[in-house]
């Protein structure tokens, strides 16, 4: 994959703890103490007022893009359920056929927000994933529930993890290819981590392509790739298939890792911020839904319709409730299954997850110079309007906008010092 090239940014943040501290001070102590004065209470927009003056949403159908995967559930639920009604909006589900298509129509206004890859929104913030627009991340969908898929020719050859791939790759001389979902997105950015992680570098060691989710399966069928990284249920599809076996999950890559958010443009939130908070309570409540293991047999079943994910009932399912056939003689329940909601830390757009994406962004070369990368995540993550939500729907708002985490090669980000942590990897454009 070439490095991606863009405009330059800002200069390089070396610590971020004073400026995190005063941000969340203001910003959400800031949204609490209005929330206290006004007595909000989670009984639906409706009953409140803001100081902004009417509370009534702006506009009261919303069309929220999504692509077909099990992590747009959310949408789909909040839609069929009725969620959207106790917050005074209609939301109207609208499929879309790739990445790209989400983020066009997002940015010129067709849609108003959508099921969205993490990473795509910052892209298009820079200006890296197609042309610039100012953005906004509204929440988070789901953490977990990706997984990267090897072809079962690969398999044959004794491929079961990244030192064998390695070995085998090494060994043959040919071109190997692999696909992920769009460049600056959630998907490109498990797999460069993965292949690095085990010695293989993602821009000089292969053919890195872009295929649309439900795209994966049928390209594999093909003969077209050796490997892909997307979300459910196309992992589970190639190996309903016997097309290919799951080599890694994205939960293994990082534990409870962000992954989709509700995004839209920052024009739509300042034209339309009663909107955009009925939106994030109803998806709130649609998560909260979710997240209860007894519903997500009805859920699955919903969402596999035509309409939506458009696979067998029983594709979804199972990962869906987190157990997992690997397609290569493992079988096992894993705790790290995908979640919407546990008690809202699935949803708070933290700084940090968006600062990540910046890292990875820069580490392969799509950004030259390091950017501010608390500056971005401040105007990009939408802490107030969520926060306000939150108290609507009963969700927790952890302490702070930063969280810790430990990924697969032992490396820690807390988004303590991004530019270092960027340019502390071996493998790197």
């Amino acid at each position: 994959m070439k490095a991606i090239t863009t405009h330059d940014n800002s200069s390089n943040v070396n610590s971020v703890d004073a400026d995190r501290r005063q941000f969340f001070k203001h910003t959400i102590a800031g949204a609490f103490g209005a929330a206290t004065m006004m007595n909000i209470v989670p009984a639906g927009i409706k009953n409140m007022a803001y100081a902004a003056g009417s509370d009534a949403p702006e506009i009261t159908e919303v069309k929220i893009g999504f692509i077909p995967l099990t992590d747009c559930a959310p949408i789909v639920v909040a839609a069929e359920m009725g969620f959207d009604k106790k917050y005074g909006i209609k939301i109207v589900p609208a499929k879309q056929a790739s990445w790209a298509a989400i983020r066009d129509k997002t940015v010129n206004g067709e849609l108003h927000a959508s099921h969205v890859l993490y990473g795509l929104v910052y892209g298009v913030q820079l200006g890296i994933g197609g042309q610039q627009k100012d953005m906004k991340v509204l929440m988070s969908l789901n953490n977990n529930g990706q997984a990267i898929t090897l072809s079962n020719q690969l398999k044959d050859k004794g491929v079961k993890d990244g030192k064998s791939l390695k070995r085998v790759m090494t060994n043959e001389n040919r071109d190997f290819t692999f696909a992920q979902t769009f460049p600056t997105g959630t998907h490109a950015m498990w797999l460069n981590y993965w292949l690095a992680a085990n010695g293989i570098d993602p821009v000089k060691d292969i053919k890195n392509i872009v295929v649309p989710p439900p795209q994966m399966v049928a390209n594999m069928r093909i003969g077209n790739m050796d490997g892909y990284c997307v979300g459910e249920p196309w992992n589970a599809r190639a190996i309903y298939d016997k097309l290919g076996f799951t080599v890694t999950t994205s939960q293994d890559i990082w534990t409870d890792h962000p992954e989709k958010v509700l995004g839209t443009t920052a024009e739509f939130v300042a034209k339309n911020p009663n909107t955009a908070r009925a939106m994030i309570a109803a998806i709130l409540d649609a998560c909260k839904y979710i997240d209860a293991m007894e519903n997500r047999t009805k859920v699955a079943k919903l969402i596999s319709g035509k309409a939506y994910v458009n696979t067998a009932e029983e594709v979804i399912a199972g990962r869906f409730v987190g157990d997992y056939d690997n397609g290569n003689g493992r079988k096992y329940k894993d705790p790290n299954y995908m979640k919407f909601y546990n008690d809202g830390a699935v949803n708070f757009p933290y700084l940090s997850d968006g600062m990540w994406f910046l890292t990875q962004h820069k580490r392969w070369g799509m950004l030259k110079t390091d950017p501010d990368y608390l500056g971005v995540a401040t105007k990009v993550n939408e802490i107030k309007l969520y926060s306000e939500a939150a108290s609507l729907v009963g969700a927790s708002i952890p302490k702070d906008v930063m969280r810790s985490s430990k990924l697969m090669d032992g490396v820690v980000w807390d988004g303590k010092n991004p530019a270092a942590y960027a340019a502390g990897f071996k493998i790197k454009a």
